[in-house]
């Protein structure tokens, strides 16, 4: 990490009491927040002269499942002023909501939709939060690491009745016989390292 980053490290652990403890995280400057300190260190990290992270670049869930916390929620911030990028973390498991930051970052209303899309992470006080990227219908959030790869259902358009319509998945295995014919299957006769082997 750099002179930089450490020195800016150093003036938010101290501007916020504790609130934000630092990561190592290589070359990079990473900031664990608890779920009720999250707003006013992102407010001090936007406001502050020494930060101005005006920039939420990206909020994006990670699942963590072996943990009690099992969720993350990552917000990564952009400083134009002085060229600085942060990274700021928080915890949550699936019934304790995080707040929602859309009141600093306008841009985190979409980004926190999505996270609880694909993960089932619940933010308090969004203005607007419903899924974005699955269908209404959806039952799941299918970026948790136990989600199902193989559904019991398939959504697909028809066009004959002009709407989408749900139908069973029917999975089913052909058992091949291997005669080696293909190059992806084994060697080929006359081959010469079959044949030194």
């Amino acid at each position: 990490m750099d002179e930089a980053l450490k020195d800016l490290a150093e003036h938010v652990e101290a501007a916020t009491g504790g609130k934000a403890a630092r990561e190592d995280a290589g070359a990079e400057l990473v900031l664990r927040v608890g779920r009720e300190a999250l707003l006013d260190v992102l407010a001090f990290l936007r406001d502050d002269a020494n930060c101005h992270f005006k920039c939420l670049v990206d909020l994006c869930g990670v699942d963590y499942p072996e943990r009690p916390e099992r969720f993350e929620v990552v917000y990564n911030l952009l400083s134009h002023r002085h060229n600085l990028r942060i990274r700021v973390k928080t915890s949550t498991d699936e019934d304790m909501p995080v707040p929602s930051v859309s009141g600093l970052f306008s841009s985190a209303a979409w980004f926190e939709r999505e996270a609880w899309d694909l993960y089932g992470i619940f933010f308090s006080d969004h203005p607007d939060l419903r899924r974005l990227l699955t269908d209404y219908g959806f039952e799941g959030y299918p970026m948790r690491k136990d989600f199902p790869l193989t559904g019991y259902v398939e959504v697909r358009y028809d066009d004959e009745q002009k709407r989408v319509v749900y139908e069973p998945v029917s999975l089913t295995q052909e058992f091949r016989s291997f005669d080696y014919l293909s190059p992806w299957e084994g060697p080929l006769p006359g081959d010469d390292k079959a044949e030194s082997a």
